[in-house]
C-alpha cells in the first residue's frame, strides 16, 4: 500500500496543531475538507476548535494523519488501536523507528507520506 491508496478512504482525522494555520496539520485538515473529504482535527492539547481525542471524533475514522511530535504520536496510535484505525499517514517528521514498530506489532497499516501531496495528485 501506498500513500496514495490512502485517498480512497473518505472518513479521516488530522492529529496535531489543527487550529494554527501557519501549521501543517490546519493545512492538511482544511485541504482534505475542500476536498469533499469528511475529517476532524484533533490536539491532544485540548485547545479550542479540535477534538481532544480520536475517541470524541463522531464516526469510525478511516485513516488517521499523523502531524505530531513522535513521542506524542506514539501515545495517539495506542488510542488508535483501542479505536480500531488500521490506517495510519505519517507525514514527515512525525515518523520514527518506534512509531513504524508498534503499528507493525499492531497490524496496522503505516505509510510515510504527505496529504497535500497525494491530494496534488488526484
Amino acid at each position: 500500500m501506498k500513500a496514495k491508496d490512502f485517498m480512497t478512504f473518505k472518513k479521516w482525522a488530522v492529529v496535531g496543531d489543527v487550529t494554527n494555520d501557519s501549521k501543517y496539520a490546519y493545512k492538511i485538515l482544511n485541504r482534505l475538507k475542500a476536498a469533499g473529504y469528511m475529517v476532524e482535527g484533533v490536539n491532544p492539547k485540548g485547545v479550542q476548535g479540535a477534538f481532544n481525542s480520536l475517541e470524541e471524533v463522531p464516526y469510525a475514522i478511516e485513516v488517521l494523519d499523523l502531524c505530531i511530535n513522535p513521542v506524542k504520536g506514539l501515545e495517539v496510535l495506542k488510542e488508535a488501536k483501542k479505536l480500531n484505525i488500521q490506517n495510519v499517514l505519517i507525514q514527515p517528521g512525525a515518523e520514527s523507528n518506534e512509531i513504524h514498530e508498534y503499528c507493525r506489532e499492531n497490524n496496522i497499516t503505516a505509510i510515510n507520506g504527505c496529504a497535500l501531496v497525494e491530494l496534488s495528485n488526484l
